[in-house]
């Protein structure tokens, strides 16, 4: 909601402006079809040339993160901290019960418990890879702990793709729109001879292709890129933190101890107090045994 709130306050104040200077729309909009066309066109066109095929769709796809916001939640955490508490303290208990949830987590009614956290392989993998390496004694938290930031840090370069892409095409729109804008030029040198208000119209309506660019670029598709980055190192904190539970329990501390290392390791706005922490997993507890 409020990336559709910022949209509409872009073009309020621009266009709202021009018109209370005395502006009058009728160039804009006589000449945006065509300016728009030639612009648009090129641009995406070399977004196309720039990217593959799982590049453009994952670029796509996350513009929608600009009006959604993160994926995870502040339950979304809660969520797992109580399950990677049920998962180590089974692990501590009996070895042996733990592997028929990690070997097939999708049957696994500790993970069913949290169908969001179960639908991301990537977390599920983070999860049961690492306690699955400590089960074959590859236990050493340093190595591990390790190991885990360098597969964050390479997913994390891959979810940033699509900003890196954004932000590649609004760089171009400025130049684009020059572009559009010397073929308005010249256009309007080949009526050199016609009346002054016939010109001031072709004029006029090149220069729209240059507003066009640099509006497109810094109005909406730069402050794009930037939301969907700022978005994917916020849901980047949820792997972060499985890493933080998963070492912790490498260096033996007690389970509630670890899922406690989790909890102050959560982003603010999104960590669960204590109390709120301890009521779930003691509810969570309570749903294993039975």
């Amino acid at each position: 909601m409020i990336g559709i709130a910022g949209i509409a306050i872009v073009f309020v104040m621009v266009f709202g402006g021009y018109l209370i200077a005395g502006g009058k729309m009728a160039i804009i909009l006589g000449s945006l079809p065509y300016e728009m066309m030639m612009i648009g066109g090129a641009a995406t066109g070399a977004f196309i040339i720039a990217n593959d095929v799982p590049g453009i769709r994952q670029t796509m796809k996350d513009v929608g993160k600009v009006f959604k916001g993160p994926h995870w939640k502040q339950q979304d955490y809660v969520d797992l901290l109580v399950l990677m508490f049920q998962l180590i303290r089974i692990a501590r208990q009996n070895p042996l019960d733990l592997e028929s949830h990690i070997e097939d987590p999708h049957e696994s009614s500790i993970f069913q418990a949290y169908p969001r956290i179960l639908a991301d392989h990537e977390a599920v993998d983070l999860i049961c890879d690492t306690m699955r390496s400590a089960a074959m004694n590859y236990d050493d938290p340093h190595q591990v702990q390790e190991v885990l930031e360098n597969r964050i840090e390479t997913n994390a370069v891959h979810a940033q793709h699509s900003s890196h892409a954004l932000q590649t095409v609004a760089d171009g729109l400025p130049a684009l729109g020059i572009v559009a804008a010397v073929l308005g030029v010249i256009k309007t040198m080949s009526s050199i001879d016609q009346p002054p208000e016939v010109l001031g119209k072709l004029i006029g309506g090149a220069l729209v292709g240059t507003f066009l660019g640099v509006f497109l670029a810094y109005g909406l598709v730069g402050p794009f890129s930037v939301r969907v980055r700022a978005v994917v190192e916020e849901d980047s904190h949820f792997y972060l933190l499985i890493r933080e539970v998963m070492v912790a329990n490498l260096h033996k501390h007690p389970p509630n101890v670890c899922v406690e290392v989790g909890r102050q390791n959560t982003p603010h706005d999104k960590r669960p107090s204590f109390n709120d922490l301890d009521e779930a997993l003691r509810a969570g507890r309570v749903e294993t045994v039975v």
